[in-house]
């Protein structure tokens, strides 16, 4: 009687095995530490910028998912760790909603453990859409870790950009701003980056099998990469230098928009505008705080007579009523030669819930009683504005985490912007760590586009970065000032620039075909084994 040959066994075979040891739930305790290490991500962002300890994160949470489980336990590990990464990355909410929406503080607290698990789901994504392809396939442990893994992380947090208007604060790549990973962000965004982040968790994870030598080499070869990319000028200094001045104002959130101190406001900003001429002068978000029709007569026309005498261009933050509940958050220039067609930039990226109200929430958002919560969103396109040769585009706040849309403007416009205008107000969230990660996407959004960033802001961060991602200048926190520096904006086109995320996405399809191909392999060199 013939006996069948018994399969070789593996160090991958036995490890796959485990798959189905674990359960098909992860225990209390699992979930439990899996929402901490998603918790301790907030170490690796600003201010304290530790990113390694992102990376130790993330290997936890791809241990426990490569290691052993069902796709159900993948996934709920996996939005388990994606609620404490999204709670701790946004949990200055709650002093939003509760200092200025005057929310109870148990409401308040709901509503970010349920924005929290909203933003958890994306977690569930990537480890359970891994999971079910690794059964589906297949797969190998280190085409699982290596190949599935990091792309189906950068896949969610690039869903996470969009579904749903899109809310990707605090994605990974943000805490490489500095990080020898920076220097993809010209080729792939924050996206890409956010594969690679994973790509090194998944290294780590590879220390604990027989493949660590090559594990070790994979990871050293990624940062070494990176940093070197950090040398490639992928844009070019033009036209001359501009003086600029970026002001801050410091208003008190809780008189910003109350008519008892309006008169304080508008005066505090006239001074500061008209305290020093400069080729561009420019205000915060919504820095004049009503519209147009409501300011004192001949504020504005002030203004431009102090423009028109002194050769400045002034960029300021104001609301714009365009008819019977029709308004813009938006950004006007006076400049020294006044064209017939003023120029306006009006925010296109609008915040939910600030700024525009969803379907079915108009109950929630009259609850918080917040002013200018419905506006109109402007168009995807928008021209920049001439400071004498340098082309100026501005983006308003909560649109600068949108780096594809900044990109999309410079690829589109007739004549591309050579620097970029960010204008903010994020005293909404009172002195918490906003601030700092705010001015990261600022400097990731330079570093895709080779761009150099002014930043005015309400109080903090007001910055000048180059177009290499460095900050040259900026103001203390909560106080007012005026920063004025010199810079010059920059030329050509970065690849993030020209492709945008189709380059990262189009990578991400190679990877999944390539452990598609491993898979198969993997499943032929058994078969014949048997």
């Amino acid at each position: 009687m013939l006996r069948r040959r018994s399969k070789p066994v593996t160090a991958q075979d036995s490890t796959a095995r485990g798959t189905a040891d674990r359960g098909t739930r992860p225990s209390p305790v699992a979930l439990a530490t899996a929402v901490l290490a998603g918790l301790s991500s907030l170490l690796s962002f600003q201010p304290t910028g530790w990113w390694p300890v992102q990376f130790l994160a993330l290997a936890w949470l791809f241990y426990q998912v490569g290691m052993g489980g069902s796709t159900r336990r993948a996934t709920l590990l996996g939005w388990a760790f994606g609620f404490g990464w999204s709670v701790a990355g946004m949990h200055w909410l709650y002093i939003f909603m509760t200092r200025f929406a005057h929310l109870p503080v148990l409401l308040a607290t709901v509503g970010v453990i349920l924005l929290g698990l909203y933003m958890g789901l994306f977690g569930a994504f990537a480890t359970g859409a891994a999971a079910w392809l690794r059964r589906r396939w297949s797969l190998p442990v280190s085409a699982f870790l290596l190949l599935v893994l990091p792309v189906t992380w950068g896949l969610s947090e690039w869903m996470r950009g969009w579904v749903f208007t899109g809310f990707p604060w605090a994605a990974s790549g943000y805490a490489h701003d500095v990080a020898p990973l920076a220097g993809y962000a010209p080729l792939v965004g924050v996206y890409g980056i956010g594969v690679l982040v994973a790509l090194c968790a998944s290294c780590i994870v590879m220390l604990t099998q027989r493949m660590r030598w090559p594990a070790i080499g994979l990871l050293a070869a990624v940062l070494a990469a990176g940093a070197g990319l950090r040398g490639v000028e992928w844009t070019h200094e033009t036209g001359q230098p501009i003086t600029v001045r970026l002001l801050q104002g410091n208003i008190p959130q809780d008189r910003k928009f109350d008519l008892a101190f309006l008169n304080g406001i508008l005066e505090r900003y006239r001074a500061m505008i008209t305290a020093a001429p400069a080729d561009l002068v420019a205000t915060p978000e919504t820095a004049i705080p009503v519209f147009p029709q409501q300011l004192p007569e001949g504020y504005l026309a002030d203004l431009q007579r102090f423009a028109s005498a002194s050769g400045t261009t002034l960029a300021i933050g104001m609301p714009l009523l365009d008819g019977p509940g029709k308004y813009a958050n938006s950004v006007i220039t006076l400049a020294p030669q006044q064209p017939a067609q003023p120029y306006r930039y009006d925010k296109a990226h609008l915040v939910p819930f600030g700024e525009f109200i969803p379907p079915g929430f108009r109950w929630f958002t009259d609850m918080m009683n917040i002013p200018l919560n419905d506006a109109t969103r402007g168009a995807a396109l928008q021209a920049p504005f001439p400071v004498k040769d340098q082309l100026v585009l501005p983006n308003i706040c909560y649109e600068d985490v949108f780096g594809e849309e900044i990109a999309y403007q410079l690829r589109n416009a007739p004549r591309p912007a050579t620097m970029l205008l960010n204008v903010s107000n994020l005293s909404w969230y009172g002195q918490s760590v906003a601030i700092p990660q705010h001015l990261q996407i600022s400097r990731m959004r330079t570093l895709e586009t080779g761009r150099p960033m002014l930043r005015s802001t309400n109080d903090g961060a007001t910055a000048l970065i180059d177009h290499r991602g460095n900050i040259t200048q900026v103001l203390p926190y909560y106080a007012d000032g005026a920063l004025t520096a010199t810079v010059r904006g920059t030329a050509g086109m970065t690849p993030y620039i020209r492709f945008g995320n189709t380059l990262f996405l189009a990578l991400s399809a190679v990877v999944l075909a390539a452990a598609w191909l491993a898979g198969r392999r993997y499943r032929n060199k058994n078969a014949k084994a048997e």
